[in-house]
């Protein structure tokens, strides 16, 4: 299962597609160097068909959990190789035209547990338990 974040967007009229999508692969191949992504895509509307007006490009970013996508937007404001290449990318972007949007793998199991082996999942009862002996007075009937 996976965490899509999609972008469509359009090259500011002074670039090339070429020159958008070099730029843009920079920035998207250091997210996977760093492992902070699992994968992308890149896409380019064939022959502009649509049934609505979206931008010329779209982005698949992929990612296997909420957490490592905020790694990848952190990476990219506090590392300044991986910030560089963002904002080489991110300039050549028409802003105008930009939209987002985060998928999900579906159907997934929300309730499966993706835990360490640090980490344990409680019942509710261990966790109505513990409430207990650690606020007692709210339990007093």
């Amino acid at each position: 299962m996976a965490d899509i974040y999609t972008i469509y967007a359009d090259h500011k009229d002074n670039i090339t597609a070429k020159e958008f999508v070099g730029k843009m692969k920079l920035f998207l191949d250091k997210l996977v160097e760093k492992n902070r992504m699992l994968k992308y895509r890149i896409t380019r509307m064939k022959l502009g068909f649509r049934s609505m007006d979206l931008p010329e490009f779209r982005i698949d970013m992929e990612f296997s959990s909420m957490q490592q996508l905020d790694d990848a937007m952190n990476i990219t404001i506090t590392n300044d190789e991986v910030d560089k290449v963002h904002v080489g990318f991110n300039q050549y972007v028409n802003t105008e035209t930009i939209q987002h949007f985060l998928y999900r793998d579906y159907p997934d199991d929300l309730n499966k547990a993706t835990l360490t082996e640090k980490q344990k999942q409680f019942t509710i009862k261990e966790i109505a338990e513990a409430t207990k002996n650690i606020y007692p007075d709210i339990w007093k009937k």
